[in-house]
């Protein structure tokens, strides 16, 4: 009987996974293969909250395999090795893996290639798994990607995400096959994660879809800045995973249609943008996409102030100390602290993307460092001197202050808006606070930003 490997990495769900399909169209057997990966502990993807979550996708992908007569193949150590003695013990003609855009997912796709090749294999390399249209099929007349959203935006529309595809209703697995546990995944970081992380996996994934498209689509284009409110999809970390497809969402959220949903579809394809600007610029990943000549200052009193939520200003701190809750971050406050940090502290903005990866669940490389890049000026924003003002956000986004008393108990007790401003409050009020003052003054700080700049 003929066989194949279907190789897991960011597409850990049935639904949708032209890989798991791709490999059980070519062959009556199947291989589901996972590798915990070492050469992962010197990318910064190894830490507690990503590998809890990846836990728990990796366990709900053997249930799912399982309910269809097959189960979740575990190995653990170098991905190209194993993946090629896997093939062997096998004896399958093909693997099937998606395509990523990172330089770590390039070069193993590179080196899996040349063994499989040398072992007289074939590699499938499949792509929009990760993304709803593939990076570089849409590009600009001459160039190799499109550096601006909005005519990126327009192309993708054009182009459209491939069709759907079932989930197998049964995936046939060669016996004899070793698996480590899946909770060899565990290994790769030691540590706990924080206490809000949600549930992993496709299942759960699928639930807060089911959820959320009867509860905030349809307002989500009215509501997704409302901090307090909560109305994003909370989706971020299940399309990290792959535990969610890109392609079947904005399928779905054509069919339901209006302004939420078109909003919804709209941050589908800022997602993919990134991934196109990647896939072409590996090395936006550190370094400055569109260099500006920066003198970033080098402060660590204030980036440890930042990290612990203790900068004074209160929509600032909320952001970090949800981060660190949670695991996950409102994106309002995602752009906020990033700006505040880049700009307003004019600290340079790899220390502040490093810190997110430390602790996102849904830390994806293309889309943190990027969005790192449009906050500090350095990437592909077309106004890259904007500053946002933690004061004018506030009032725009969290006009009651609900987002801040949740997130800063010591702010609790203040009432109305002052909660923004407790540097305002009588000086006996203020005193009995727990929360410390301003680390700089705004204007002070959009004078350096600016002197800097130009």
């Amino acid at each position: 009987m003929s066989t194949s490997l279907s190789v897991f990495t960011s597409d850990l769900r049935l639904s949708d996974n032209p890989v798991l399909r791709g490999a059980t169209r070519s062959a009556e057997r199947v291989v589901p293969l996972f590798v915990v990966d070492r050469g992962l502990a010197g990318t910064g993807f190894a830490v507690p909250n990503r590998v809890a979550f990846l836990a728990d996708a990796l366990a709900d992908l053997d249930a799912g395999l399982r309910e269809r007569g097959g189960r979740l193949v575990v190995r653990r150590g170098d991905a190209v090795a194993e993946v090629l003695r896997a093939a062997r013990q096998a004896d399958a003609d093909e693997v099937h893996i998606a395509g990523g855009v990172s330089g770590y997912a390039t070069r193993r796709e590179q080196r899996l290639r040349a063994a499989l090749e040398a072992d007289g294999r074939r590699l499938r390399v499949h792509g929009a798994v990760v993304t709803a249209v593939e990076p570089g099929e849409v590009t600009p007349t001459g160039k190799d990607h499109f550096a601006v959203f909005t005519p990126y935006f327009r192309a993708w529309l054009q182009a459209g995400p491939r069709n759907a595809l079932t989930a197998p209703r049964t995936v046939s697995v060669p016996s004899g096959l070793r698996s480590e546990p899946v909770a060899a995944v565990a290994s790769l970081a030691p540590g706990s994660p924080s206490p809000g992380l949600p549930e992993g996996g496709e299942t759960a994934g699928r639930r807060r879809v089911r959820s959320w498209w009867r509860s905030g689509l349809g307002s989500y284009a009215d509501r997704q800045d409302d901090l307090a409110g909560d109305a994003t999809s909370r989706l971020s970390p299940y399309l990290h995973f792959g535990c969610l497809s890109p392609v079947e969402l904005v399928h779905r959220a054509r069919e339901a249609g209006g302004a939420g949903a078109d909003a919804f579809v709209r941050q589908l394809a800022w997602r993919d943008f990134h991934h196109q600007v990647l896939a072409a610029r590996p090395d936006a990943a550190h370094a400055d996409y569109r260099p500006r000549g920066d003198r970033w200052r080098h402060d660590e009193a204030e980036v440890a102030a930042w990290k612990a939520g203790r900068t004074g200003y209160p929509l600032v701190d909320a952001g970090m100390r949800q981060l660190r809750h949670e695991g996950w971050m409102h994106n309002r406050a995602r752009l906020l602290v990033a700006s505040f940090l880049t700009k307003t502290l004019y600290q340079d903005w790899r220390i502040g993307a490093r810190h997110f990866l430390d602790l996102l669940v849904d830390g994806d490389l293309a889309n943190n460092q990027l969005n790192w890049q449009w906050a500090a000026g350095t990437g592909t924003d077309t106004r890259p001197n904007r500053v946002l003002n933690p004061l004018a956000q506030a009032r725009r986004f969290d006009p009651d202050g609900a987002y801040v008393r949740r997130w800063v108990p010591e702010l609790a007790e203040v009432t109305g808006s002052g909660v923004h401003t407790p540097w305002r409050l009588p000086k006996a009020e203020r005193d009995r606070l727990d929360y410390p003052g301003p680390i700089v003054d705004l204007q002070e700080g959009l004078a350096r930003f600016r002197d800097a700049r130009e």
